[in-house]
């Protein structure tokens, strides 16, 4: 029984990591520009550097130094004054700024 379990974790792991890495592969800088510029600029500053409290500056790499999942899971949920954007933007959108949000610093 739990040979079987392991087995199919081994298989299962895999592609839930392919998954991720292809969205992540595939982001589309442009389009993250675009968002970010119409979501997040207006807090995070136009080129990354924070015009809010408290927000992120993203020139200087804060809060940038985690995963692409984390991330993720981070933009959906909100933080802060920073509004969750579950059901606003879809997975892709959100993988593409992060992607341009990388290229900031």
């Amino acid at each position: 029984m739990i040979t079987m379990v392991f087995r199919k974790a081994l298989f299962i792991v895999p592609i839930f990591a392919l998954f991720y890495s292809v969205n992540l592969l595939a982001s589309d800088i442009g389009n993250g520009r675009q968002v970010y510029q119409r979501h997040c600029a207006m807090c995070h500053g136009q080129n990354g550097d924070s015009v809010m409290a408290g927000a992120a500056n993203f020139n200087r790499g804060e809060g940038l130094f985690q995963s692409d999942y984390s991330l993720l899971k981070r933009i959906k949920s909100g933080k802060n004054a920073c509004p969750a954007y579950r059901g606003i933007l879809r997975e892709q959108e959100i993988f593409n700024v992060i992607a341009f949000i990388r290229t900031l610093n």
